[in-house]
């Protein structure tokens, strides 16, 4: 079962309430029952790598994905990203297409974006587990009311941020974000059936750090 120990960083007394909710109890059995019956992405240490790698003091940009990858050694923590030596996601490669075009950083040999989270980029997905090979298995769970909620922590932050919604899923949580305090860049999802429908020139990697420095916040270096 994952304890209230998981969440180690400063984001726990922001979110320690949340642990005492009913749903909370309910969600962490509900997981830990499917991870003995199947397996369950990503490993039980690696749920909650997101608030791990990216502090709460630290968060300039959040990019929201849906669901982790339900393949096997796919997620690990992380929205869109993969392990070095793991095969890129369509999804993933669309996005490194358009940080070369966006930024001039060329598209890396690797999938891993641990270096956008120590940067301060939290990648966040809505659900933080699913049962393998079958997408959406974990959605209506729990984990969005828990989501939602870190959603609500960094929109409350007194800095600005930058939210990233890429698809329709994500920019369903706009209702959660104080878009005259904030920046809100959205476009279609990066996922080969949408990214020509306008995620391809969208520009998200130097719009949000246009969107800091105008804020007197230092850019991101999205370099991978």
């Amino acid at each position: 079962m994952i304890g209230t120990s998981t969440v180690t960083t400063d984001w726990n007394p922001l979110l320690r309430a949340e642990f005492d909710e009913p749903y909370w109890a309910t969600l962490q059995q509900f997981v830990a029952t499917e991870r003995t019956r199947s397996p369950v992405y990503p490993p039980h240490d690696q749920v909650f790598a997101a608030l791990h790698l990216t502090p709460y003091a630290d968060t300039r940009v959040m990019i929201l994905g849906q669901d982790p990858y339900h393949g096997p050694g796919q997620a690990h923590g992380l929205a869109f990203s993969v392990r070095p030596g793991v095969r890129i996601p369509p999804s993933l490669a669309n996005i490194h297409r358009e940080l070369e075009t966006d930024v001039g950083v060329p598209a890396p040999d690797h999938g891993d974006l641990e270096a956008w989270a120590r940067s301060g980029v939290l990648l966040l997905n809505t659900t933080l587990t699913v049962r393998g090979g079958q997408a959406a298995s974990h959605q209506g769970r729990g984990w969005e009311r828990f989501t939602d909620r870190v959603i609500g922590v960094v929109d409350a932050k007194p800095e600005h941020v930058v939210f990233v919604l890429w698809g329709g899923h994500a920019r369903k949580k706009k209702s959660l974000i104080d878009r005259e305090r904030h920046t809100i860049i959205e476009s279609p999802h990066p996922s080969p059936l949408s990214a020509h429908n306008g995620f391809f020139g969208s520009r998200p990697f130097s719009r949000a750090n246009d969107a800091l420095v105008a804020h007197g916040q230092a850019p991101i270096d999205w370099t991978l």
